[in-house]
């Protein structure tokens, strides 16, 4: 018998399989060969669905064997697939009755489709199994990859906290930075003034409007100024007394180190912080603050308090400065000479403070009579500034003024004090020029220890520079005998005696400063130092300080010998010359 089936889907191939393998039981197939026929139909089925076309399965069922037979349709040459099966068993004929002939035969084949489901069965088993597998497999992926993401994502929130973190530090380091330079500067800007007005006008131009939107400072001229003239906050009288910052607002400002007050009643809506300007002793006044916005970071409070100590300071060293500066001043200009009179001889003099830096110094001049008639004048210079350089001068003049009493040239007079000044202040020294006029001589007589040299104006108008070897500076420890130095003077000549002050430039040194003067005394014509000696001192001064920074004090010493004295022979017997000129301070 033989049946045949077409071949194109995979339907069909499973559909004549299965009939395949029916029959085979059908006809007694034994269940190993009928497995192993059914298996090698099953992988030439895949073979041709895979090489696809149209294809026809034949089954042709004889007594004793089972034949398939696979082939393309229509054929194209290609040979066909057979598989054989033995049937050891006669089959029984499927048309007729299959209990009635053999009641073994349903049996036998129920029992080769159970064989077969049972192999399906177990293959369906297999098959779930490696489905659960891999189905195991993939939830526990999927659980790592949420733990994975769990963990990325726990590590982003860290990420971006510390990079939040860190970002705060850096504003933080970054306004601390910013105060302490703001703090730097302000404090610089302090410290270099020492007028304390200059400094109380600065402060509040340092502070507003970035750290304060007004700025007042309150300065005590006296003990009793704590108690105000005009109206003040009740919180700057509270600062005032008790030396404590207060903050004085509708709410409490909670301030490190300053004390909450109630809103003050003459700025009612505004707040405010007054700081004490401390010193050493008591306050010297109040700095009185309204915030920029509504009020301050307690760091910015922190920095105002620490900046107001430390204007405080500035201010406490510049009033101490100012007195010792007034104080050096009157002393200095108390001891400054007034000069003689006498026939014949001028003499102008002018002394000006420096304007910058500790502005008093030991500068000094004089003119006074020895017991012979001569006249003796002197200028000189203490080496430092302030009140001890005063007082070492007034020391040095008196000193020469004693010896001069026992006569003696200026040479000697200067080893004099020379030796006095070693014994006195070794570690202290000075500079000085003293020149002698003696009556009836037509001769100049000069010495001098480590000063610049000085300037001598003919009648005709020649200027020359005294500039003979000079002594060694006073004071310093060694023995010295200072020589004495002698020019011609006629009538009509003027002698320049000065201090460093008025030549010397840091850019420049003295030499170009002295050449300058020299120039200045020799543009001067002899009726104009005759009436107008003073005047002649001042037009002298002007363009000779017009490029100083003054940061050294000035003394300059004119002495003339009147040309009209030309026509009386020189004044040899008529006594000691007069000298007319008088003493012109400047400020």
């Amino acid at each position: 018998m033989k049946r045949t089936w077409p071949i194109s889907t995979v339907e069909d191939a499973a559909r004549a399989r299965i009939e395949v393998t029916r029959a085979a039981a059908a006809h007694g197939v034994p269940p190993l060969e009928r497995t192993r026929l059914t298996a090698a139909l099953g992988a030439r089925l895949r073979q041709c669905l895979t090489k696809g076309g149209a294809w026809r399965l034949a089954l042709t069922t004889a007594p004793d064997s089972v034949r398939v037979e696979v082939w393309p349709s229509p054929a194209d040459g290609e040979p066909p697939w057979h598989a054989t099966a033995p049937c050891p068993e006669p089959a029984a004929d499927p048309c007729c009755d299959t209990v009635a002939q053999d009641g073994t035969a349903l049996p036998e084949a129920l029992l080769g489709a159970d064989e077969d489901t049972a192999l399906v069965l177990e293959r369906l088993a297999e098959q779930e199994r490696l489905v659960a597998y891999h189905r195991e497999e993939l939830h526990q992926t999927n659980q790592g990859v949420l733990a994975l993401h769990a963990e990325l994502d726990a590590a982003g929130r860290a990420q971006r906290e510390a990079f939040a973190a860190e970002h705060a530090a850096r504003q933080e380091a970054e306004e601390a930075r910013r105060r302490l330079t703001f703090l730097a500067d302000a404090s610089a800007a302090l410290t270099a003034s020492l007028n304390h007005e200059e400094i109380a006008r600065r402060l509040p131009e340092l502070l507003v409007p970035e750290y304060a939107r007004t700025a007042d400072v309150w300065l005590f001229d006296a003990e009793d100024d704590r108690v105000p003239s005009v109206p003040r906050p009740a919180a700057a009288v509270i600062a005032a007394r008790t030396g404590r910052p207060q903050y004085a607002a509708a709410h409490p400002g909670n301030l490190p180190g300053v004390d909450d007050q109630p809103q003050s009643a003459l700025h009612p809506g505004r707040s405010l912080l007054c700081v004490p300007l401390p010193t050493r002793r008591a306050p010297l006044g109040v700095l009185t603050m309204t915030p920029p916005g509504d009020s301050w970071e307690p760091d910015d409070a922190v920095m105002l308090v620490e900046l107001t100590r430390r204007a405080g300071g500035a201010l406490d060293n510049a009033r101490r400065f100012e007195h010792n500066r007034d104080i050096a001043e009157t002393l200095q200009r108390a001891l400054l000479t007034e000069l003689p009179t006498t026939r014949g001889l001028g003499l102008a003099a002018r002394y000006l403070p420096a304007t910058y830096g500790l502005n008093i110094g030991g500068d000094w001049y004089d003119a006074f009579r020895q017991p012979d008639g001569s006249l003796i004048t002197v200028i000189g210079d203490v080496t430092g500034h302030g009140l001890h350089a005063a007082v070492m001068m007034s020391q040095l003049r008196t000193a020469l003024r004693a010896y001069a009493v026992d006569g003696g040239s200026p040479g000697e007079l200067l080893t004099r004090l020379h030796t006095f000044l070693h014994h006195l202040q070794p570690d202290l020294y000075a500079t000085a020029v003293i020149a002698r006029f003696h009556p009836g001589e037509p001769v100049l007589t000069w010495a001098a220890a480590g000063h610049p040299p000085p300037v001598l104006r003919g009648p005709d108008g020649r200027v020359r520079i005294l500039d003979a070897k000079p002594g060694a500076m006073l004071g310093i420890p060694l023995h010295q005998e200072i020589a004495d130095h002698t020019v011609p003077l006629e009538p009509g000549s003027t002698l320049a005696l000065y201090t460093d002050g008025l030549v010397e430039r840091r850019a420049q040194g003295i030499d170009p400063g002295i050449e300058r003067l020299a120039e200045a005394l020799g543009t001067f014509g002899a009726e104009e130092l005759d009436t107008d000696l003073d005047g002649s001192a001042e037009r002298i001064l002007e363009p000779m300080l017009s490029d100083s920074e003054r940061d050294d004090d000035v003394c300059l010493l004119l002495c003339h010998i009147d040309s009209r004295l030309a026509d009386h022979g020189h004044g040899r017997d008529r006594g000691a010359p007069r000298v007319g000129g008088r003493l012109h301070g400047a400020s």
